[in-house]
């Protein structure tokens, strides 16, 4: 199971993009890699054809291409620094009955995320 979600901001820690923040767009779980919004931006040539919408021209499109998920780190809400997730289990009751539920937490600042 990965600790980095979609939507979660994250810095890259290693690579050409060392240092660059963005937001997680997908999360592949299957190849364990991450697409961040901003980060590995890559030049794709695209031919001009046919769409279900339309024509579409063809040119060179910049898109961001997935980054290994242990080359990025999420950043911690206190410090906006790097930070390393763990979990702490918390009883929450719902419905009438107390369960288990597993919350991320920043082990930098000791936040919830």
């Amino acid at each position: 199971m990965a600790k980095i979600k979609k939507g979660d901001l994250v810095v890259v820690i290693s690579g050409r993009d060392k240092g660059q923040q963005g937001r997680v767009l997908e999360v592949l779980p299957e190849t364990q890699r991450v697409v961040v919004e901003g980060v590995q931006r890559v030049q794709k040539h695209t031919k001009a054809g046919q769409t279900a919408r339309g024509t579409r021209t063809g040119g060179i499109e910049t898109i961001e291409a997935p980054i290994h998920i242990s080359n990025v780190m999420l950043v911690d809400p206190e410090t906006k620094k790097g930070t390393r997730v763990g979990y702490r289990t918390e009883q929450v009751e719902r419905d009438g009955r107390t369960r288990n539920v597993r919350v991320r937490v920043a082990k930098r600042s000791g936040k919830d995320i």
